[in-house]
Formats: structure tokens, sequence, C-alpha cells
């Protein structure tokens, strides 16, 4: 066990009972407990199965394969309108976890015996990805524009094009991508540094 974990719980400010409780649960299954992203995650032989965190109205359980787990309660439930894989249980209180723990243990083991099986998620493929008009119209002008932007991940390729298709106007729209298009051009995402 990360020795940076007890520290973590312990001086944790915001849902320390709340995560301290769901560690407790945690801890009763085979995963292994690290430190990653600033956040417990437990991982079950290598793969990130769970991770523990937390926002100003709730404390959550985030499954990484959570697409694939049983959910007969509806209680499992992504964290942005685009999640693909992830899903969350959301808490707010001690008494809630304790009310459903058994849902809890139940939807950990379901997790597990996900990786047990070798399961993955489906993600969605790039060519689904509808490109912002004014994302086409840049690649079209600019053929190393759409050289750069096709060489980086299918990843970096949604979350530009998410980003820049979230604007409303056609005018932030092409701000939008006249900003990035420096970033584009080294290959790099929306978060790299």
């Amino acid at each position: 066990m990360d020795s940076r974990l007890d520290r973590y719980f312990r001086y944790t400010k915001t849902w320390r009972a709340e995560k301290q409780r769901l560690r407790a649960i945690l801890l009763d299954f085979p995963l292994t407990e690290e430190l990653k992203w600033r956040q417990p995650c437990y991982t079950f032989q290598g793969a990130n199965v769970v991770i523990l965190g937390a926002f100003k109205q709730t404390c959550d359980l985030g499954f990484f394969k959570g697409s694939l787990l049983d959910n007969p309660h509806g209680l499992l439930i992504p964290p942005g309108p685009h999640s693909q894989a992830s899903r969350q249980l959301r808490f707010t209180s001690v008494q809630e976890i304790e009310e459903k723990e058994p849902i809890i243990r139940a939807t950990l083991q379901n997790a597990i015996e996900v990786e047990r099986a070798g399961l993955k998620v489906d993600f969605r493929e790039k060519s689904e990805l509808v490109f912002a008009d004014e994302l086409l119209a840049k690649m079209e002008a600019d053929p190393d524009f759409k050289a750069a932007f096709e060489a980086l991940t299918p990843g970096r390729q949604r979350g530009y094009n998410l980003f820049f298709s979230a604007a409303k106007q056609s005018k932030t729209r092409a701000a939008r991508i006249e900003k990035h298009a420096a970033r584009i051009l080294e290959g790099k995402g929306m978060h790299d540094r």
C-alpha cells in the first residue's frame, strides 16, 4: 500500500468521512490501492478498475469500464454527456453509502469480473465523429493543418472536435479553431503542455 494514501485520507478536506468509508469497503476486495492522478485508484492485475473522487456536490466511485457493468438500480451514471466507458456511483453522505453498501459491493465485484474476463469497451470509431463545418473548412483551406489534425490520436481529435462544436456561433467555432491551430500543428492535444 502506498504511504501517500494514508496522508491523503488523513488530510483530505472534502468528503473525508465519506472517502474513508468507501476506502474501507474497497479494501475488502482483491484490489491494489494506488495514488494516480492525485486520487486513490484501485487496480486489479495492473488494470484500473475504480477511482475514488470528490467534487463540490458529491463523493464518487468512478468505474473505468462502467458501461460494461450491470446497472439494475440505475445508479451508475456517465460523468458527462460524451462519456463512453466510465460510469460513477455518487454519494452525499456516509449514511447513503451505508444504505447502498450492498449495491456498491455488487458493482465492485462485477467490475473485477469484467477485468478478469478481459472485456473491452467498444469505443466509437473515428469515422463516427461529425466534424464542425468550420473545422472541415479549415482543413480544406490548409493541407498542413489537415495532415496535422489527422495525425492526432483519435482521443485528441475527439477532444478538439467536441470543444469546437460546443460553441453556438460559427464565428466562435472559427475563433477556437484558429486559437488552437498552432497546438494542432505541433501534434499536441488541448490539455498537453
